[in-house]
């Protein structure tokens, strides 16, 4: 793989059970690439290598007086000179080569990832962790999978370097040989409390990036109320913690420097020592003793190899843990146990109802179905339930299955397709977990009460896979959004005429959180899906645009199956059926209307009556009751 060809058409199923297996299953992936890298390697180290033989070579042939073995040592020294030339230049192409192509697979997969997870993924995993993997440590992996090809090529001189001393000066090249293997294994043990070090620095930067990113997302609430200082003398309370676990971590990585350049040095005296003893006896001759002392001062840069892939494992190996741990995420039911289906269905026929088993929730067919739900999680969890996203701990999904368990169901229709005791939700008959993920998506569409507006123009905000049967004029108009196109226009640059042009800031922090969520639910008409789910649309905005709001989406997803999680009773006055949750469980059908009247639960969700507000309004429609009897027989 070259980096022209990138972006992998596959980049495959990784091995996501530990950091170390993850690393090696890319080592895997790149063997082509290692292999071209170790070869370069080798040539290059081999000419390095070789350098310090041609020099002893030279001075034996000054000492001895021969001008054909200074020719052929100068012929020696050009081959060597282009071997390290051509294999270093190489060696660090394809060395980069490989961290880039591994550094790209890595984030492939962590795009497809959060792709196949959508909003559910920051439920299991912190935003900030997945920022933090799919940047910083994406290249600390790219980084120890480029450093293993080097080490290896280092490995193979160094051993070329001891071998060929024994042969060359036997009695240098024994020194060298016990020497060279304790300088390289002398770090080692100080490698476990180096890396746990500079894991605590990454956790405290982490910490303090994340209360950065939180003070800038509510700076205009913290001049509110007058908090810049507080959150400003926190940060720099972290700031100092990072500092000062940067420096603790710098001090064992000098430490562990210093080894390296302590033995080597102790090592080349020993060697000078010696042979010059044995130069002394007669029994190396001068061109020796100054070959093994160059060899010995050029295993100082291979060397230096052992220290970098050791440095390179210790940042990689959290970092590849963190990155498995992401991608070991897969999309399961609300017990945890059933994975995504492998063997996809055909998609359903248009016109279908959305049924959850699980909850008894049935949503007809081009209708405006509204949900009244007394727990707001719960709101939101059923609302991805009914995306085909349910997830682990799932509160519907557990309350229903004890409803279950009280009413001694059992049965294995109503178990799901695998036993699990976790039916998926179903449109027009068909599991929609049993679908492509593609094909899901493309027939239901949930908006979640908290989304995300990318960084942008507003055409590249309403640029999303759409049937085209709504104009983005008409979304935005059913959304309300003359306000807001009104204020993107004022701020925009000058030349900017139309508002679809204008920028909008990251996540939309330039907008009030109405004109966010009011775009928001824009975007989603504008796709027009088969069935659109909405949590809580509205949250954000007064009554009265709430009213035009819920008129709005009413009009323009006339004929289209539209679900509504709200408590709104503007919202709920709109729809042509209201069902209200309680336990897990669909406990009464109607419309708004009906439903105030008959149903308590349901009054003291929308109404937001206290329980004596409820046991008084109760006594006064029985007196009224008992009032209405007595005229009755008086009569």
């Amino acid at each position: 793989m070259q980096i022209s060809d990138l972006p992998y058409p596959d980049p495959g199923v990784p091995d996501a059970r530990s950091g170390p297996r993850f690393l090696l299953w890319l080592g895997r992936g790149q063997l082509g690439g290692q292999l071209k890298s170790l070869c370069w390697g080798m040539l290059h180290f081999t000419g390095v290598a070789a350098l310090p033989y041609a020099v002893g070579l030279g001075v034996d042939a000054v000492v001895d007086r021969e001008p054909n073995g200074l020719l052929l040592v100068g012929v020696l020294l050009l081959v060597t000179g282009i071997a390290i030339s051509v294999g270093d230049s190489m060696l660090h192409s394809t060395a980069v080569t490989n961290w880039i192509t591994a550094a790209a697979r890595v984030q492939q997969l962590l795009a497809r990832k959060t792709a196949e997870l959508g909003s559910a993924l920051t439920r299991r995993v912190a935003a900030g962790e997945v920022v933090a993997v799919s940047t910083g440590d994406v290249e600390k992996i790219g980084w120890f999978v480029e450093a293993v090809s080097r080490f290896l090529a280092a490995v193979f001189s160094v051993v070329l370097v001891c071998v060929g001393l024994l042969f060359y000066a036997p009695e240098l090249g024994v020194v060298v040989a016990i020497g060279v293997p304790l300088i390289a294994l002398a770090s080692l043990p100080l490698l476990p409390r180096a890396t746990q070090r500079a894991d605590v620095q990454r956790e405290k930067a982490g910490k303090a990036t994340e209360l950065a990113s939180d003070t800038v997302a509510g700076l205009r609430v913290l001049r509110g109320i007058g908090g810049e200082e507080l959150f400003l003398g926190r940060y720099r309370e972290a700031s100092q913690e990072v500092r000062e676990a940067a420096v603790r971590s710098a001090r064992m990585w000098a430490l562990i420097s210093a080894i390296q350049v302590v033995l080597p040095g102790a090592l080349m005296i020993v060697v000078v020592w010696y042979g010059a003893a044995l130069v002394s006896d007669g029994r190396i001759a001068v061109g020796e003793l100054v070959a093994a002392f160059s060899a010995v001062a050029t295993l100082l840069y291979p060397l230096r190899h052992f220290q970098e892939i050791a440095m390179a494992y210790s940042f990689s190996r959290p970092s590849a843990q963190r990155a498995a741990r992401v991608l070991s995420l897969t999309r399961t039911d609300a017990a945890g146990e059933r994975p995504a289906r492998t063997d996809p269905v055909a998609a359903p026929a248009a016109g279908g109802d959305l049924y959850d088993p699980r909850t008894g929730l049935l949503a007809p067919a081009g209708r405006f179905t509204a949900v009244v739900c007394g727990d707001p999680d719960l709101a939101g969890r059923l609302a991805e339930r009914l995306g085909g996203h349910p997830m682990d701990g799932d509160p519907v999904s557990e309350a229903g299955a004890d409803a279950e368990a009280d009413a001694g169901s059992g049965s294995s229709a109503d178990s799901g397709a695998d036993g699990t005791g976790a039916p998926s939700v179903l449109l027009g008959g068909v599991a929609l977990d049993e679908l492509e993920l593609d094909t899901a998506r493309t027939l239901v569409l949930v908006q979640d009460k908290d989304p995300v507006l990318l960084s942008g123009t507003l055409r590249e905000l309403f640029d999303v896979p759409a049937s085209g049967a709504v104009e983005s004029a008409a979304a935005l108009g059913a959304a309300q959004c003359a306000d807001v196109l009104d204020a993107l226009l004022q701020s925009a640059p000058d030349g900017v005429e139309n508002p679809m042009d204008a920028r909008i800031t990251e996540r939309g922090r330039s907008l009030s959180g109405g004109q966010r969520q009011r775009l928001a639910l824009a975007r989603s008409l504008v796709t027009d899906p088969e069935v659109l789910v909405l949590d809580e649309p509205t949250s954000a905005v007064d009554s009265h645009t709430e009213a035009r709001i819920a008129d709005g989406i009413a009009a323009l997803r006339a004929g289209r199956t539209t679900v509504v999680l709200a408590s709104s009773p503007l919202l709920l006055d709109r729809a042509d059926r209201v069902v209200l949750i309680d336990g897990g469980t669909v406990a009464a059908v109607g419309t708004h209307r009906e439903l105030l009247q008959r149903e308590p639960r349901y009054r003291a969700v929308v109404t937001r009556e206290t329980d004596e507000e409820q046991r008084l309004g109760g006594l006064e429609l029985t007196e009224l009751a008992e009032a209405l009897t007595e005229i009755e027989e008086s009569a």
